[in-house]
This record gives structure tokens, C-alpha cells and sequence, in this order.
């Protein structure tokens, strides 16, 4: 019975030397080694501060001279309000296809789009824009959510739709491994092109 509480001992503190500590280091080091940039959080800087991460999106629906994401459902961990983009407590929002808060809110988006972009027609409107993702923190949107929203930039910044437009077709992503999903945009590199943009035309 002894030897046998040494051995399961013996063993217990062998797995967590190699599980706990070994493997975790390993993976750290690999990640500092070869992919210094994301292991670190994929921090996107700007005259060498950090202003946003590249694989979490940020809320600008309060701005109406930037891209908008996608909706973000996320709340405050302490008050449980909503509060988007909120990394500490990503999710969905769970309501189903036929819940009267999720057509509530949907008809928002959509108004509000609709009362901010000069000619857009509800029909135009991807879904994508105005159902949350299911971690709440997506920083991607389609090519034609981008598209649709240059004529209220256009008209909250000064810059022209040929500048905006070609803005735009530069940072246009491919499916992930050329096959996988649809051609996209990250809306934080977007908007961080944007402001330097919208600083330039200002000077």
C-alpha cells in the first residue's frame, strides 16, 4: 500500500512537472520563437502606441465618420448591462430566430442605419450588420457591409467616395487559406487607415 502511494505520488508530481510547467513553456517559447506578433495579442500600434488588438473588433457605433462592425451583444460582468465588445465576457446574445427582443433590436439597427446613410435602402443592408456574432467580438465584416456605409463617411469626414472606395478595396482580406469563408475586412485596420486619412485631409 505504501509503495503504491509513493509510485501514484511519484507520478502525480511528474505530470505536472511535464503538463504543467513543461508544456505550457514549450508552447510559449514556440509562440515567442516563431510568432512573436500574435502571442503577444496582435497589438496594432500607431507612431508607437498601441491603439487596438487586430483579432478583437472595437465598438465605433458611436461615431458616425468610422466603419461600423458587426453588433456586439457582450455585457459588464459586474452590472450586466450591455457593454460591447467586452472581452471579459464574450458571447452571444442567445436569443432565437423568433425571439421579440432579437426583431426588436434587429429593427433598431436597421433604422439607425437607414436615418445615417444617405440613399441606402433596407434591402441593401447585410444581416451581418445588424445580428451579433457568436463571440461578440468579431473584428471582421463583408466586403459589401464596408461598401454600403461610404456615403455616410463620406459625409462625416470630407473625404470623397473614389477615396473612401479604394480605402476600402486595399484592405480586403481573402478567405482564410484562399477556400475558407467569404472575402472580408478587419474594421480596426480599416478605421486606424481611416484616421490617418482623415488627420491628413485635415492638415
Amino acid at each position: 500500500m505504501g509503495q503504491t502511494m509513493k509510485r501514484a505520488a511519484l507520478l502525480t508530481v511528474i505530470l505536472w512537472a511535464l503538463l504543467g510547467l513543461g508544456f505550457p513553456l514549450v508552447m510559449v517559447g514556440i509562440g515567442q520563437l516563431f510568432f512573436p506578433w500574435q502571442a503577444n495579442g496582435s497589438v496594432i500600434t500607431v507612431q508607437g502606441r498601441p491603439v487596438a488588438a487586430r483579432h478583437v473588433g472595437q465598438y465605433f457605433g458611436n461615431t458616425l465618420q468610422y466603419f461600423w462592425g458587426r453588433p456586439s451583444d457582450t455585457t459588464s460582468i459586474t452590472t450586466g448591462k450591455l457593454q460591447p465588445y467586452n472581452a471579459f465576457n464574450s458571447g452571444p446574445s442567445n436569443y432565437g430566430p423568433t425571439n421579440a427582443a432579437l426583431l426588436h433590436d434587429v429593427k433598431v439597427r436597421v433604422r439607425e442605419y437607414l436615418q445615417t446613410t444617405p440613399g441606402l435602402k433596407a434591402s441593401q443592408i447585410p444581416l451581418s450588420l445588424v445580428e451579433s456574432s457568436g463571440s461578440g467580438l468579431d473584428p471582421d465584416i463583408t466586403v459589401q457591409s464596408a461598401f454600403i456605409q461610404i456615403p455616410r463617411i463620406a459625409k462625416h469626414t470630407g473625404l470623397s467616395v473614389t477615396t473612401l472606395t479604394r480605402l476600402v478595396e486595399s484592405h480586403i482580406l481573402p478567405p482564410e487559406l484562399g477556400i475558407f469563408g467569404p472575402r472580408r475586412i478587419n474594421v480596426v485596420l480599416l478605421n486606424v487607415a481611416l484616421t490617418a486619412l482623415i488627420h491628413k485631409h485635415e492638415s
